[in-house]
């Protein structure tokens, strides 16, 4: 996906240079406008008549510049570069939405009346998207070390030191102009060509994230969606006293690295099982939320390797089939995971979603990585089909005899006590506790952990 990913992302680079390019054939529709001192955004005056094509195709041209950089895979110490570019997609964009008045420089009579606020916006808008295409270009050109790079980069600073020094003058800006948009388009196709066949480095795909502490038998966390290792600390202190505590981040969670593939129920089977003990140690397996669908699957297709299951807050399965168009876009997240876009998102709303949900802080600031987001979106996506992989190992194979602890907060609709009541579990309800009972009582997960069979937790 991740090579799809650069085609994608070079046809929006492409399109971005068609577009704002539309003034080439403007030139012959549009004759008012003198070609050689007026304006190319002259076209796209409110009194021109064929202003809303211009302005749409100056809009367009700038989310589509937009768009690429959200979908360029991240390379580090690119950002300034991506994002200077990112600034010019979004300030050409507002130009298109506040057109010039009138043709400024083509029409003598247009400097009588005062300029509109719109009129105002589009210059500086204009003047702004200058400065940052040339800083970009400039950025990536440092950043790649090309020839080429350096070379459109004087060049468009030339013509557009031309077209001030034109403008000063009063003749010749049309040309100008025209020439520094013209390799503006030139560079966005060099910049989409270079994505394609630039060689880039595989996106590292190792590995989970595991953390391991105390001696004894053994206990393995596996946290709910979106949880980090961190979210535990509580419970494994208090477990690392006589147990071996094992802790990790699934794919795009924490700190393991993203998958190149979107998550599956029997994935995380084998995940577990890659982490249990080796055989005839048995494990104590602790899930929290949609990873209790993992423990349950787990215990069914490795009866031999488990102890013991302790469910918190666990979900109800999806009745409803899986979706073919989540599977889909589930295909597409690990790879928009390493993307700009998902960097930008993560950090502008990750840190506030994780306070707000969580209520900790983010000692290491994993929830400002663009893979998070595309994890637990992904995640997410692949309930139903977790959800009936699950029902169908439910009917394949039987539950092995082994002790299980439901533990039940407020909010699940009878989801625990129905649980319970097929495992043959433990219940133990938290009607005070919310979502995170890690967080908030991590002492009735420990007493679920250290109570015997037969006992009440």
């Amino acid at each position: 996906m991740e090579r799809r990913l650069y085609v994608l992302t070079a046809a929006a680079f492409i399109v971005a240079a068609v577009l704002g390019s539309a003034w080439i054939t403007g030139q012959f529709t549009t004759p008012a406008v003198d070609r050689t001192h007026g304006y190319v955004s002259e076209l796209a005056a409110r009194d021109q008549p064929w202003t809303a094509l211009f302005r749409i195709s100056d809009a367009l041209s700038g989310l589509a510049c937009a768009l690429g950089v959200a979908l360029v895979p991240r390379v580090a110490r690119e950002w300034p570069g991506w994002l200077a570019l990112a600034a010019f997609g979004l300030l050409t964009v507002a130009a298109g939405l506040f057109p010039l008045d009138c043709a400024a420089l083509s029409d003598s009579a247009c400097g009588l009346r005062a300029p509109s606020f719109g009129h105002r916006a589009h210059l500086l808008a204009g003047a702004l998207s200058a400065g940052a295409v040339l800083a970009a270009m400039a950025l990536l050109a440092a950043r790649w070390r090309s020839r080429a790079a350096w070379v459109f980069t004087w060049l468009t600073l030339a013509a557009t030191a031309l077209t001030a020094a034109a403008l000063a003058a009063g003749h010749g800006v049309g040309i100008a102009h025209r020439a520094q948009l013209t390799l503006i388009a030139v560079w966005l196709v060099y910049v989409a060509l270079r994505l394609l066949i630039a060689e880039r480095q595989p996106a590292g795909h190792g590995a989970p994230h595991v953390i391991e502490e105390g001696d004894g038998p053994a206990v393995l966390i596996t946290a709910g969606p979106a949880g980090a290792w961190f979210h535990w600390d509580a419970v494994a202190r208090e477990l690392a006293g006589s147990h071996y505590v094992i802790r990790f981040d699934r794919p795009g969670l924490g700190l393991s690295p993203r998958s190149p593939s979107p998550p599956t129920l029997y994935a995380e089977v084998a995940r577990l099982a890659a982490l249990s003990p080796a055989h005839p140690e048995q494990v104590t397996v602790v899930a929290h939320g949609v990873a209790c669908w993992h423990a349950e699957a787990f215990a069914r297709l490795h009866p031999l390797c488990v102890a013991k299951l302790v469910l918190v807050d666990p979900p109800c399965p999806e009745e409803r089939g899986p979706l073919s168009i989540a599977r889909a876009a589930g295909r597409w997240l690990p790879a928009l995971g390493g993307t700009w876009g998902a960097t930008a998102l993560a950090r502008l709303a990750g840190p506030a979603a994780h306070r707000r949900l969580a209520g900790v802080a983010d000692p290491l600031g994993v929830y400002r990585m663009g893979k998070v987001p595309a994890a637990v979106a992904g995640e997410w996506l692949a309930r139903r089909d977790m959800a009936a992989d699950l029902r169908q190992i439910r009917a394949d194979k039987p539950f092995p005899d082994v002790p299980v602890t439901v533990i039940g907060a407020r909010g699940r609709d009878g989801c625990a006590e129905r649980l319970a009541g097929a495992l043959s579990a433990e219940l133990v309800r938290l009607p005070r506790a919310g979502r995170q009972v890690q967080l908030e009582d991590p002492g009735a997960i420990v007493d679920a952990v250290l109570a015997t069979p037969g006992s009440t937790p």
